[in-house]
């Protein structure tokens, strides 16, 4: 039984949340796209909401289109789906989760859909969907999903669809430690734990780590510094980053080393990113109570009050990013 809170929520957009149904009986076809470098919350939304639609709906072709994880595929989650442009010829819906504006967006191909729907909770400059569900208050888009799809009362949510929505809400929640973690959210675990999920396993899988992992961890703490005012970081530039053996992508894995340190305020990662086409530093940021999204959003990058992302062109750029995060606890 769900709880009062949960039906609350779903009953304030019922309407909004049959449209969803309607659509995804109306559509043969429909493909489900998040951002690029994605997370726990970008392939739990997609892949929690595309076995539910499998599930429910075996007859239907559902496609999961972006960027593969460097460790969390396929530990966590399927290979994403390769399809040419042929195949975004014919009609299907288009389904959107995780993304908060369209630069974002893994896979461009998003915008031929004949008819676009996006489930999210980041703030959104520029709204592309015809059907758009946005709740910046809540801690994932996982947790919003799982409330589209609890709603549902006619349709099983398999053990395996709720381990997806799982893995995205306890991924952007910090483990129910942001402050974005509500009752909403509490409430929406428990439901996802009558589905017979093993959290054990779960977390298991998402934090286990190979000795190996150890030497960055050393490194870091060995490497670290902090700011006047507590904020504290670390530099991983790509050579680093292969004698280490690890990704530009899971240089920010270490990040919340300095959580639950005392005078540490804020912290944040640098990981240099050789992409040829957007060569950059791409910065990690979290912070125990002030709100960093706004520094974020200065610095190309955007998010949520107490972890978002941002990125600098250049190591020059580094004292000055850190200068706008330090005046923030002046």
């Amino acid at each position: 039984m769900l709880s009062p809170v949960v039906k609350e929520y779903a009953r304030r957009q019922r309407f909004e949340y049959k449209q969803l149904l309607s659509l995804i009986k109306k559509y043969d076809r429909i493909a489900i796209f998040r951002h690029i470098k994605p997370d726990y919350d970008a392939l739990g939304s997609q892949y929690g909401l595309s076995t539910f639609i499998k599930d429910n709906f075996p007859n239907k072709e559902v496609k999961c289109f972006g960027d593969n994880h460097v460790t969390f595929t396929p530990r966590l989650f399927p290979e994403s789906d390769r399809e040419n442009d042929s195949w975004f010829d014919k009609p299907f819906l288009s389904i959107v989760v995780d993304v908060g504006d369209e630069p974002r967006i893994a896979d461009p191909r998003f915008a031929k859909g004949s008819y676009i729907v996006k489930i999210d909770h980041h703030p959104c400059k520029k709204d592309i969907a015809n059907l758009s569900f946005l709740d910046t208050s809540l801690s994932a888009a996982a947790e919003y999903v799982a409330s589209i799809l609890l709603s549902f009362k006619k349709y099983k949510i398999s053990k395996e669809c709720a381990s997806y929505l799982y893995i995205g809400i306890v991924g952007d929640s910090g483990r129910f430690m942001y402050s974005s973690t509500s009752k909403h959210t509490f409430a929406i675990a428990e439901a996802l734990l009558d589905c017979d999920i093993k959290i054990s396993d779960i977390y298991l899988n998402m934090y286990e780590k190979k000795l190996d992992d150890l030497k960055v961890t050393a490194y870091i703490l060995n490497n670290f510094s902090v700011s006047p005012h507590g904020v504290a970081y670390y530099v991983i530039p790509e050579d680093l980053q292969t004698k280490l053996n690890i990704t530009s992508e899971r240089v920010k894995e270490n990040v919340n080393l300095f959580s639950n340190i005392e005078g540490v305020n804020a912290w944040c990662s640098f990981a240099e990113d050789n992409n040829p086409k957007d060569y950059c530093w791409r910065i990690s940021i979290r912070s125990k109570k002030k709100d960093i999204s706004g520094v974020a959003q200065k610095w190309e990058g955007g998010g949520h009050a107490q972890a978002s992302g941002a990125k600098i062109k250049s190591l020059d750029d580094l004292p000055s990013f850190i200068k706008d995060l330090d005046d923030l606890f002046a």
